[in-house]
């Protein structure tokens, strides 16, 4: 057994902190999708503009999941995640003063900067302070504590938007960041280096990451597949229901909150059935190689229904997608504990690529297709298949670079 191993109420403590700092991560990730009709309203924003707005955040996250691995194997999670949310709380805070589209896009780009850490420290210190088993249990848990920060997203601040408005409720998220930096300079283990199971080489052992061919294998499946569900979960499936299906602000607030609130419970029995898995020996593959094609059959549901999307629709749709959720953890314990930082910073740098990639992209062929006069149902069916057919290339893609991988292996 490992020193550094943590006694099972330590690591409760250590878990609900980590578990508050992504559930805020979340709940402003997530939160374009309620406020996108009072953005449209305020400022005049179109399809391609929300997608923007929406997507910058995913952008500022993306763009330092590579320097966040190296810092996360270096510092520790600890140092690492104070740094990073003190510059989520100064840009919370800037982004609820914003008069215009340029300041809330750059706010809300270094929002997702400084929240970029919120769940790849965790599962780094997890690798070192974790069993195995709880490692599995602990990744799923903190994606149920992302989905309670989506849930929290929806229908309670569409409650609370004629009452205070937008702007004071970011400024509450900022008293929210603040209180987590304080809990985790109390609470979170420092990092102690003395374990070093390999020679960390700085950033060159970036290269033995992204060589790696079952690495390279998931980077479709994690761009799209995964990228997608977030664009969707995060924006689109809001403005589908208001602009397609004719929902109501609230009704679609409300609709969202049943969304997130499946996509909870989902990730609760995940975090149960996942360490069953490990011990039949059931390998990360086989579940994503059988439980993936569901996640296409529930979005060429919501294509067919139309103008009848509901948010049982996407309700299905992102349940069934939870089998592509594996391909994170499955990434981290592939690598050795002293670049693991790193290799699940380059997994978070595709996903988060890919988030922002399909949500601009969804926007900008919403629109394209407008200006093209196609009718509004029109314009988001041919998009959402467009992603579709990404997603099931992609997922090929995966199913014969696994094959050819299983083959080196033996």
């Amino acid at each position: 057994m490992s020193k550094f191993l943590l006694s099972k109420n330590k690591a409760i403590v250590v878990f609900l902190v980590f578990a508050l700092g992504y559930f805020i991560s979340t709940l402003i990730r997530a939160s374009t999708a309620t406020l996108s009709p009072i953005f449209s309203q305020e400022l005049g924003l179109k399809a391609g503009d929300l997608g923007l707005l929406a997507g910058g955040y995913f952008l500022g996250f993306a763009a330092m999941q590579l320097p966040n691995g190296y810092f996360l194997d270096k510092y520790g999670p600890k140092k690492v995640i104070i740094f990073f949310l003190t510059i989520a709380l100064i840009s919370t805070i800037a982004f609820s003063k914003s008069d215009n589209f340029l300041n809330l896009l750059v706010s809300r780009i270094l929002i997702g900067v400084g929240v970029s850490v919120g769940l790849m420290a965790p599962l780094t210190g997890y690798r070192r302070w974790f069993a195995a088993d709880q490692q599995q249990r602990a990744n799923a848990w903190m994606l149920m504590a992302g989905a309670l920060g989506m849930l929290a997203s929806t229908l309670p601040i569409q409650l609370l938007l004629p009452e205070i408005g937008w702007r004071n409720i970011f400024l509450i998220l900022s008293g929210l960041i603040l209180t987590t930096i304080i809990l985790v300079i109390l609470i979170i283990p420092s990092w102690d280096k003395t374990e070093t199971p390999i020679e960390d080489k700085g950033f060159s052992s970036y290269k033995t990451i992204w060589t790696h061919p079952y690495f390279l294998s998931l980077v479709p499946l994690g761009f799209f597949n995964y990228g997608g569900l977030q664009a969707i979960q995060t924006l689109w499936a809001g403005p589908w229901m208001t602009n397609v299906s004719g929902y109501t602000p609230i009704e679609a607030a409300l609709n969202l909150f049943w969304i997130n609130l499946s996509m909870l419970i989902t990730f609760f029995i995940w975090g149960f059935i996942n360490p069953y898995f490990h011990k039949k020996g059931i390998s990360t593959d086989k579940i994503i190689i059988a439980g993936v094609p569901l996640s296409f059959l529930a979005l060429g549901f919501i294509i067919y229904s139309g103008t009848n999307v509901s948010g049982l629709h996407f309700a299905l749709f992102l349940i069934a997608s939870v089998f592509v959720s594996l391909a994170q953890p499955a990434v981290g314990m592939t690598f050795p504990n002293a670049i693991a930082g790193k290799a699940l910073s380059s997994y978070n740098l595709v996903l988060f690529l890919g988030t922002f990639t399909v949500q601009w992209a969804i926007g900008v062929l919403i629109d394209l297709l407008k200006f093209l006069g196609y009718n509004t149902l029109l314009t988001y069916q041919i998009s959402f298949s467009i992603f579709a057919l990404c997603c099931v290339f992609s997922y090929l893609y995966f199913v014969i670079h696994h094959k050819d991988h299983l083959k080196k292996s033996n």
